[in-house]
């Protein structure tokens, strides 16, 4: 006889497992433009050394975990990039991770969910943040028609690379959902906590555009996975942010003229480290 088996069939995790706080506050480092991407300028050392500084100084004002990025990397490839990216990205990870306490998470632009468990592994990363996991959409840069779930937990297992979370992005911003149009955000959260996500981001529609309120809500009555806001947030609406998620990703809030693309202004970081914690 088969006996009754209850337990969930991926573990939940809890924010304070991960970040250390119940109500995270996740600031976002935008790496200088890595090599091989148009705009590249910077020696992979250079990257490093400026990821460094960003990350101290986000560590110095409150932040919970740093997120690093290579949004400057525009155009995106989709689903993949190359081998050059993943060493300069691998590098300035590992002297992040080597310079600050709080955990660092890896996102490699575009889809390229492989590529950042690979560097999360290699510098001791807490987390990762993936495109794709469940669903397709269209993005700026194409038609992302395969989600890639089934291959990353296989991937994750494979590495032994299990304690390292996986925060996919649910009805991403920057792209067209008209394939899923039937299908709801409460829905895309379900399917993530069904195919083993450890948490869900929910964003605005472009960078820098607020995450709704309303969205956020949704979906953290849908799921009991750890949920977080992922664009948008502000010294203004931060504490409300978290006041229905689990956490929140910071990035153009903190720049100078809250401009993603400028560098890290340390009096709009603090604010909204003493916004959120008041």
């Amino acid at each position: 006889m088969i006996s009754e088996n209850n337990s969930r069939p991926f573990p939940l995790r809890s924010p304070a497992s991960i970040f250390g706080r119940e109500r995270a506050l996740i600031g976002m480092v935008h790496l200088l433009p890595l090599p091989s991407s148009p705009r590249s300028q910077k020696s992979a050392r250079e990257i490093a050394q400026h990821a460094v500084e960003e990350a101290r100084l986000l560590e110095r004002c409150g932040f919970d975990a740093i997120l690093l990025e290579n949004m400057h990397d525009a155009p995106y490839m989709l689903g993949g990039v190359d081998p050059e990216t993943i060493a300069a990205f691998t590098r300035a990870a590992c002297e992040v991770r080597n310079a600050v306490q709080v955990p660092i998470g890896v996102q490699v632009l575009s889809h390229a969910n492989r590529a950042a468990l690979g560097i999360a592994l290699a510098a001791e990363a807490a987390f990762i943040r993936a495109e794709g996991f469940v669903f397709a959409s269209v993005a700026d840069e194409g038609l992302r028609a395969e989600a890639d779930a089934g291959t990353l937990l296989r991937a994750r297992r494979a590495m032994g690379a299990e304690h390292i979370a996986i925060f996919t992005d649910i009805k991403k911003k920057h792209s067209s959902h008209a394939i899923t149009a039937d299908t709801s955000l409460d829905e895309h959260a379900q399917a993530a906590e069904f195919f083993g996500a450890n948490g869900v981001i929910v964003t605005g529609t472009a960078t820098g555009m607020a995450t709704p309120i309303e969205d956020l809500a949704l979906t953290k009555a849908a799921t009991a996975l750890i949920v977080l806001a992922g664009s948008g947030v502000t010294n203004a609406s931060v504490k409300d942010t978290l006041a229905h998620c689990d956490g929140a990703i910071v990035g153009s809030d903190l720049k100078v003229d809250g401009r993603w693309y400028n560098a890290i202004d340390p009096a709009r970081a603090e604010r909204l480290v003493r916004a959120a914690r008041a």
